[in-house]
């Protein structure tokens, strides 16, 4: 057990926007673990139909037929409320319903209909779901339970993203040991496979390049024998392969609208079966140079046929390419190396398999040949599970600190309006920030502190976390009493503040007022409940899933038997009793027919059928077992 409370088995977990992976280390080495579809990656999506609750393969593969109850992208609502300015661009093009919530600071939300009834998910328990769907996959796989993980965020989550992620781990189940930023899990990946280079020389400069479905992060880390050391972060937390498909899913809206005078974006049916096969197109043409989109019956019985070139797809998003450079060149600037200094360009995620992002990516480092050696959907889950597997005291066997940074600025509006900046932007985590003011005016009691993130002079273009306020001051004329506040940033980038009036033993732990729309533990707690519920319920499910199957196997194969094979009941059985299997055979028959789709039923009520099939059928069959095996 470490200090963090993790023993192995821990796994690290990169909880992706599009999709998730899961790894854990074992035996010496890394194993990313497959999920039931022998996939290395996860879907990020979660679909509730009237009988059932899918993650992953099974919730994308029915998107086209239930659109407006699949839920994909909620690692960008994570965190964020309804009215920010992304979600809102975000919300025209998602086929699900978002609204906000008044009553927890306009968080968004996501409305779906389940088993027949309205149901509201906060977006911490749809990724809590995709955790849980991660943590079962390696329960599956290394036979035992896991409560301990290493989970990956983008560099540039904010305070509100991360709490928020942590939440939604909890609510899983699992104990976050760290959250640690994807460039730097990727960079550990890459380390542990190039510590024998590293060893050769002082130190080894790498920048890490991560750019996914739905986030974009930069890195710059110095690698030494037995330290990562992260000099800058940059990225853009709304930035990734979904905004690329969204390029082509307008354009073909308008091309379709300019054939057939027909506006196809307000049927959300039409529109995911259009996103689904952009998506489908923009990772052909990573291979090839041209290929077809084709979709029978999009919209008003119109079929939709049109071709795809990889020049036609760049110029569409060009200016979103040419923006994924820009966060390069600042955390170069930030980090104080010069792009000539970098050993090598780490590529990670799978929007990096795009040649143009590639070639204007080398460009930038004339003409320098990028690292391509971390698998684009596996490397940060892979430096995931190393970092677990050293908290958890599990040793690799090239044991290293990792030292990462903040990635926003942390400050207090100043009663002159501006940004008083108390910890800056790429500061080593985790840090302490001690800073003391001082009454404003005459015989005051208490003092209003507003908390921001971000980059810019005024706060009201940056992220507001929330207020606090420091109460029970002593009265003093102005200027005389003095209150020492601290900022703390912990190793997984969260933020907690204490206050206490100096000379006096009036502290206090500040807790930000919840205008972010962070859950509080009540919330959390009862979302932990009915987490614990749904996986009832779905193991219910699966059970009467299951007898059902079983049943409809048995019944098969008697009717075969009873009309195909009848010579095996020949000398067993009389013309009475034989009638009598017959009725009962078609009476469980039609049954089942009537009931195919209804998996309201309980397992027992499955198992009762059969029962009976088989206490009026069993006495004439000597070899029934054999029979129903079959």
């Amino acid at each position: 057990m470490d200090e963090n409370g993790g023993e192995w088995p821990a796994i690290g977990i990169d909880l992706g926007t599009s999709y998730s992976c899961v790894a854990v280390w074992e035996k010496d080495h890394v194993e990313i673990i497959t999920n039931e579809q022998g996939n290395r990656t996860t879907p990020s999506w979660v679909a509730f139909t009237p009988n059932d609750r899918l993650v992953g393969e099974a919730a994308m593969n029915q998107l086209t037929s239930n659109s407006a109850n699949t839920i994909y992208d909620a690692k960008r609502l994570i965190g964020r409320r309804f009215n920010d300015e992304s979600v809102q661009k975000d919300i025209k093009l998602w086929p699900f319903n978002v609204v906000s919530s008044p009553e927890n600071g306009n968080k968004a939300i996501i409305m779906v209909t389940y088993k027949g009834q309205e149901k509201k998910f906060a977006p911490e328990e749809i990724s809590s779901m995709i955790l849980i769907k991660m943590k079962e996959t390696a329960e599956a796989y290394l036979c035992r339970e896991v409560k301990n993980a290493v989970i990956t965020v983008p560099a540039y989550f904010n305070d509100s993203q991360r709490q928020a992620t942590k939440d939604a781990s909890t609510i899983a189940g699992l104990n976050t040991m760290r959250l640690i930023n994807e460039p730097t899990a990727a960079a550990i990946a890459y380390g542990l496979d190039h510590m024998a280079l590293v060893h050769k020389r002082t130190s080894r400069n790498v920048l890490v390049f991560d750019l996914g479905g739905g986030t974009f992060d930069v890195s710059v880390v110095v690698i030494k024998k037995e330290l990562f050391e992260v000099k800058a972060v940059s990225g853009n937390t709304q930035l990734g392969g979904g905004d690329f498909d969204n390029r082509l899913v307008s354009y073909f809206v308008v091309e379709f609208q300019r054939k057939h005078n027909v506006d196809v974006s307000s049927n959300p049916r039409s529109m995911a079966r259009l996103r689904a096969a952009c998506e489908r197109a923009k990772r052909i043409l990573s291979s090839t140079f041209e290929t077809t989109i084709e979709i029978d019956n999009l919209y008003q019985g119109i079929d939709f046929s049109t071709t795809l070139s990889r020049a036609r797809f760049e110029s569409l998003n060009l200016d979103l390419f040419k923006s994924c450079m820009d966060p390069v060149e600042k955390c170069l600037r930030d980090a104080k190396i010069d792009k000539s200094d970098i050993d090598d360009v780490i590529i990670v995620g799978g929007s990096t398999r795009i040649p143009k992002i590639q070639s204007l990516l080398q460009e930038l480092f004339n003409g320098k040949v990028l690292c391509k050696r971390l698998n684009p959907d596996g490397g940060v889950a892979y430096g995931a599970a190393i970092h677990a597997a050293i908290l958890s005291g599990v040793r690799p066997r090239n044991h290293f600190s990792l030292v990462d940074v903040t990635a926003l600025s942390l400050g207090v509006k100043h009663h002159d309006g501006e940004m008083d900046v108390m910890i800056p932007r790429n500061t080593p985590i985790p840090t302490k920030i001690d800073r003391i003011i001082t009454t404003r005016w005459d015989y005051q009691t208490s003092l209003q502190v507003c908390v921001y993130e971000g980059e810019t002079l005024f706060p009201k273009g940056n992220y507001f976390l929330g207020e606090f306020v420091v109460g029970g001051i002593q009265t003093a004329p102005k200027g005389v009493s003095k209150i020492k506040k601290s900022f703390n940033i912990d190793a997984n980038g969260i933020l907690s503040v204490t206050a206490y009036q100096i000379g006096t033993h009036n502290k206090h732990q500040i807790t930000l007022t919840d205008t972010s729309g962070r859950l509080s533990k009540e919330e959390i707690s009862r979302m932990v409940e009915e987490a614990n519920k749904y996986k009832a319920e779905d193991e219910e499910f699966k059970k009467a899933a299951a007898a059902k199957f079983k049943l409809e196997k048995v019944v098969n194969n008697m009717w075969n038997i009873v009309w195909r094979d009848s010579g095996l009941l020949r000398g067993r059985i009389t013309i009475l009793d034989k009638k009598r299997m017959i009725a009962t055979i078609e009476h469980t028959k039609e049954w089942l027919q009537w009931n195919y789709e209804n998996y309201n039923y309980e397992a027992y009520i499955f198992e009762q059928k059969l029962k009976h099939l088989q206490d009026v059928c069993t006495p004439f069959i000597a070899d029934f077992a054999s029979i129903t095996d079959r």
